[in-house]
């Protein structure tokens, strides 16, 4: 447990709650002041800077991604120390302050401040507002339809201060307490990582050598595919699949998006441009069982099995199952490494600026079969498999959310006095 004050007094901000005795309440007028230094003509002599949730950031100019003015000519100087604000969309914007570690030069639209070291530590006055920024709990200064904070109305906002050496004390304090809270998120998010590594090798044996350890292996005769149990197939992917195009409408379809994290969806759950067209006559049916192959996303494993009826797209292909065949074995197969490898060098060409997977070339590709039985088996054996392992993530999750939910209670309980770290 932490030490409270000795006594609070009222801060007049009924959002904010008491404030420390010892501790002030000053007008950010006497804190920040503004900057508004323009590069003018010589952009090229700074670096791009970003605001982000991760803070402020050099922009990447040599890869860029995201759009860039013409000219940088009214960009603002930034130097280390200053504060970077965003007094509009403050309601949407993810994050709305940052205090920069560079010097360079940001977008005009944003306000830049520094402050007086002499009586402000900047890392005190930037978690202070990070807190607030955390949960929007500047609201009550927005003005209009943009979300604005005006000027004069941030200068005029209160904030409390405490002595420069308590500053620096929280500052100290909270810089190695949430340090060591992302070392633990750190670590439980490697834990993750190094999960869903073991659950890709437990399916890809499973789908690739079966569920009996003690089975004889035999050559499969493809090289990149090497040995699979004796008993199992190795077969062109055209003796297992078939590409059809239905168009017959019975007003029961859903209209579906496929994508790469959560498979065959409702596009009600996430829009996709290439479903939003004011006439779906041209749309493909799919049935329950087809397999869905975003033809254009082919090498980045977007094979997933449709769960009911449903509208596609002209940019996917529908593979209907072949007699003996299940088609949620073949997405996981399909969704192993070894199957991904193939399907980069199967695709070429460039239709509407990507790499398109013509349905003979997946003809040719070979697919492993093993007994319909076993196609079973297995897809049982996986999905048991899978609910294990989502329970141990969700865990991990769960412990990820709370770490997080400490570090921002711990940052408002210091920097409004509500703990004493000293």
């Amino acid at each position: 447990m932490f030490k409270k004050y000795d006594a609070y007094k009222d801060s007049g901000v009924e959002w904010l709650g008491p404030l420390p005795n010892s501790w002030e309440l000053l007008s950010n007028k006497y804190i920040f002041k503004l900057k508004k230094d323009l590069v003018g003509k010589k952009s090229k002599d700074y670096e791009l800077l970003s605001l982000t949730l991760n803070g402020v950031i050099k922009r990447d100019m040599e890869n860029p991604e995201g759009k860039f003015p013409a000219e940088f000519d009214t960009y603002q100087k930034v130097n280390v120390g200053d504060f970077i604000f965003c007094h509009f969309d403050v309601e949407e914007t993810p994050r709305t302050v940052g205090l920069s570690t560079f010097n360079g030069m940001i977008t005009g639209a944003y306000t830049v401040y520094e402050v007086d070291k002499n009586f402000f530590d900047s890392k005190f006055l930037y978690y202070f507002y990070l807190n607030l920024d955390v949960g929007k709990r500047l609201k009550p200064l927005y003005k209009g339809l943009r979300n604005t904070i005006g000027k004069d109305v941030f200068g005029n906002f209160e904030t409390f201060i405490p002595t420069k050496d308590e500053q620096n004390e929280i500052v100290k304090f909270l810089d190695q307490k949430t340090s060591e809270i992302d070392q633990a998120i750190a670590l439980k998010e490697q834990q993750i990582s190094l999960l869903n590594e073991r659950k890709q090798i437990v399916i890809q044996k499973a789908v690739t050598q079966g569920l009996n350890p003690n089975v004889p292996m035999k050559d499969s005769g493809v090289e990149w595919i090497g040995q699979i149990p004796e008993h199992w197939d190795c077969k062109p992917s055209r003796y297992v699949f078939r590409a059809v195009k239905r168009f017959k409408r019975d007003g029961t379809e859903i209209k579906f998006s496929v994508t790469q994290k959560w498979g065959v969806i409702p596009t009600d759950e996430m829009k996709e441009s290439s479903t939003q067209a004011e006439s779906f006559n041209g749309f493909q049916i799919c049935l329950e069982d087809d397999l869905v192959l975003n033809k254009y996303k082919a090498h980045l494993g977007v094979f997933w099995r449709a769960p009911s009826r449903g509208l596609i797209t002209g940019n996917y292909t529908v593979f209907e199952p072949l007699k003996d065949i299940s088609s949620k074995y073949f997405e996981l197969l399909y969704h192993t490494s070894v199957y991904i490898d193939i399907f980069r060098t199967i695709v070429y060409g460039i239709v509407e600026g990507m790499m398109p997977l013509y349905n003979n070339d997946f003809y040719d590709m070979q697919s492993i079969v093993p007994p319909f039985n076993e196609q079973l088996d297995i897809v049982k054996f996986v999905e048991n498999e899978q609910r294990k392992f989502s329970s141990i993530e969700n865990v991990y999750l769960s412990q990820i959310e709370k770490l997080k939910e400490y570090k921002i209670t711990l940052i408002n309980d210091a920097v409004t006095g509500k703990i004493k770290v000293i």
